[in-house]
C-alpha cells in the first residue's frame, strides 16, 4: 500500500507534532504515512509511545540531514489496553513529595487521574471542589477528610475508596505515615482549587 506522504518542515514547530497526529488518526488499519522532517522525530516517538504503544510500527526510511523520513504504520484501531503503573511502586517512591506524583499523560482521553502524595502531618487546606464528581482510593497512610461538616471528618486509611461530589467542600490532612491516594474523574480543561468561605 502507497504511503501517504506529510512533509512536516515547511510547518512551525509546535504545529508539527499535532499535525501528525491528527494524520495519523485518519488512518485505517493498515495504512501508512510517511512523515518528512528535518530533524530526528525522537520526540515525537516518545509521543507516540504515550498514545499508541504496541499499535504502531516505526521505521526509518532516510536519516539524512535536512530531510528524515519516517514510515509510521496503524497496527490498530485504537490504543491498546495496558497498564500505565504501579501504583504501589509510585506510592513507595515518592519519598516526602508533596502533590502529585503521578498522572495521565495521553493527549486523547475523557478521564483525568493523578497520585497525589502528602507527607506526614501535611495538609491540603479547605477547599469547594470542581464542577466534577472524583473518586479517590487511599494506596497507603492515613489521614482524614474534613467536610462540611468539620465535627464529622472522615478517616482515611489503605484501601478506602471515597467520593467526592461535585463542589463539595472538602480539606485533607495526612497522619503519621503520610498519606497517598488516587484520583480519577472526568476531565476538564483545569481541574482548580478554589477557597471555601469562611
Amino acid at each position: 500500500m502507497t504511503d501517504h506522504e506529510l512533509d512536516v518542515r515547511p510547518l512551525p514547530g509546535p504545529g508539527k507534532h499535532p499535525t501528525i497526529f491528527q494524520a495519523y488518526d485518519a488512518l485505517g488499519v493498515g495504512e501508512s504515512i510517511a512523515v518528512v522532517n528535518d530533524h530526528d522525530p525522537r520526540h515525537l516517538r516518545d509521543e507516540f509511545e504515550v498514545e499508541h504503544p504496541g499499535g504502531y510500527a516505526w521505521e526509518y526510511l532516510a536519516r539524512e540531514r535536512g530531510a528524515y523520513r519516517i514510515r509510521i504504520t496503524k497496527l490498530a484501531a485504537t490504543p491498546l489496553p495496558r497498564v500505565l503503573a504501579d501504583a504501589a511502586a509510585v506510592s513507595a517512591s515518592s519519598g516526602d513529595a508533596t502533590g502529585a506524583v503521578w498522572k495521565l499523560q495521553m493527549r486523547e482521553r475523557d478521564l483525568d487521574s493523578n497520585i497525589i502524595a502528602l507527607p506526614p502531618g501535611a495538609a491540603i487546606g479547605a477547599h469547594t471542589g470542581p464542577d466534577v464528581d472524583v473518586l479517590i482510593y487511599v494506596l497507603a497512610g492515613s489521614g482524614q477528610l474534613g467536610t462540611e461538616l468539620d465535627a464529622q471528618p472522615v478517616a482515611l486509611r489503605g484501601g478506602s475508596l471515597i467520593w467526592l461530589p461535585r463542589r463539595s467542600r472538602r480539606r485533607f490532612t495526612a497522619g503519621p505515615d503520610g498519606l497517598r491516594y488516587l484520583t480519577v474523574h472526568q476531565r476538564r480543561r483545569a481541574l482548580t482549587l478554589t477557597t471555601a468561605p469562611a
